[in-house]
């Protein structure tokens, strides 16, 4: 059947005007279609306010809708989510309300979440701007079993997400708990003897007498990724065995860790274009536009040159978890504005950002109390890892009706 015939409505949104300010930080959520990399919407980025919504062509998305990326850059348009709650939506997300007596919702994002690839044609297909229409989805063929199976169906997938996401709150416990010791020990300076403790000035005000402040290219290969020519098409790829190419809405989607990325490079690219590689286990810092977010990487990968990667010296002065934590914790705001488009910091900024080197004894005592934390961290993510590369394996068998949960006891 086509999905209009399944369904109570079918529309796109609206934003506000950016430069009134009126229309902003106010108390209704907003969705961006970037946004729909998080396969459920619990909240958004923005907000706006009554006189945004009223000023503006932005309609509201509802708590059980199907929202879909229409348009954006990489993977973007054709990401498919499921909303939590009730949000007002722009230009460029199509949302989907079923008609809940023919169509269930949630087997609808599972259904639309396994024609990606589809979606993707379509859109290139049925417009010169290459972005999915109202009208695209208004025609668009569903395969429906009964409602019951659908429901059964989405149950069956549900319970994945929700290991996963019963894992991501875990590991956000964890990482809070990392940051907490952190606090204690590097910022309100109650690490172990600290009672006899004496203590000195220094860029950064009072210190301990026996640590030291070093501008960050003194104790690390500060080394900034690069974006080859988005002209230059056998550059970029959505192949896993090419070399994964970090955008800062990957370090967005890392708990800590970054496994996979939206895109991939070739190594022809690499060469090509001089991508520098980002080594396994490298801290990386997102300075440009979005300044701040911290992930360390897990295998060989390179970035784009909104990001720079902290390649330490010596890590006994400086270790890895120690060093994700201080740059979580650091006060970006005080390093100044050099960009007339949105936030940002320069690489020379970064460099000579200063960095607190704590006694090494003490950072061998701290790093024994925080890594089985780390470990906890990392073993919950390749967790995560498995169940998704797990439920993206049975998503299509399970829609396309090869496995048939018809006797399936489904809990």
């Amino acid at each position: 059947m086509k999905l209009k015939d399944l369904s109570i409505n079918i529309f796109s949104g609206g934003t506000p005007s950016t430069v009134n300010e009126e229309y902003w930080n106010g108390d209704f959520y907003w969705l961006s279609s970037g946004e729909t990399k998080n396969p459920y919407i619990r909240k958004t980025e923005k907000t706006i306010t009554q006189l945004g919504i009223d000023k503006s062509s932005t309609r509201l998305a509802k708590v059980g809708d199907v929202v879909i990326a229409s348009a954006g850059q990489g993977k973007t348009r054709g990401q498919v989510a499921y909303c939590l709650v009730d949000t007002y939506i722009n230009q460029s997300i199509i949302a989907i309300r079923t008609n809940p007596i023919l169509l269930d919702s949630k087997y609808l994002f599972y259904n639309l979440t396994s024609r990606y690839n589809e979606l993707r044609l379509l859109s290139d297909s049925s417009s010169s701007r290459g972005s999915l229409t109202v009208k695209i989805f208004e025609d668009l063929n569903v395969s429906i079993p009964k409602l019951e199976k659908q429901k059964k169906i989405a149950k069956f997938l549900s319970n994945y997400d929700d290991l996963i996401e019963n894992n991501n709150r875990r590991i956000k416990i964890l990482e809070e708990m990392a940051r907490k010791i952190y606090k204690e020990w590097f910022v309100d300076f109650k690490f172990p003897g600290h009672e006899t403790a004496t203590f000195k000035d220094s860029h950064l005000g009072k210190i301990p007498k026996d640590w030291e402040v070093l501008k960050a290219n003194n104790v690390a290969d500060i080394f900034i990724g690069r974006t080859p020519s988005r002209k230059d098409f056998d550059c970029f790829t959505m192949n896993c065995k090419d070399r994964k190419w970090i955008s800062i809405k990957d370090i967005g989607l890392s708990n800590v860790f970054i496994f996979q990325t939206s895109e991939y490079l070739t190594e022809d690219a690499i060469i090509k274009y001089n991508v520098p590689i980002i080594p396994k286990d490298t801290v990386i810092l997102s300075f440009k536009l979005t300044v701040g977010k911290v992930a360390i990487t897990t295998e060989d990968m390179c970035s784009n040159e909104a990001i720079a990667q902290f390649q330490i010296k010596d890590k006994q002065q400086l270790s890895t978890y120690y060093l994700y934590l201080y740059l979580k914790n650091f006060e970006y705001s005080n390093l100044g504005n050099t960009s007339s488009i949105g936030n940002a910091i320069n690489s020379t900024i970064v460099k000579n950002m200063n960095i607190l080197i704590p006694q090494r004894s003490i950072l061998s005592e701290f790093n024994k109390s925080i890594n089985s934390i780390f470990e906890q961290i990392k073993n919950l993510s390749i967790k995560n890892e498995n169940l998704k590369q797990t439920r993206a394996l049975l998503l299509p068998r399970l829609i396309s009706g090869e496995i048939d949960v018809e006797n399936m006891e489904i809990i």
